[in-house]
């Protein structure tokens, strides 16, 4: 294992494909729970 510089590990990116899935089930959540709160269904 190697051990990496300051410089190098600022070089290091990763982590969107993650942080864009999070944000996607969280706008899916809020439109859920909007739709939710303006059109409430009975349960059957």
């Amino acid at each position: 294992m190697e051990r990496l510089e300051n410089k190098e590990l600022k070089k290091i990116s990763g982590g969107g494909l993650g942080l864009g899935l999070l944000i996607g089930a969280g706008v899916i959540f809020l439109i859920g729970v909007i739709d939710g709160y303006i059109r409430p269904l009975k349960c059957n």
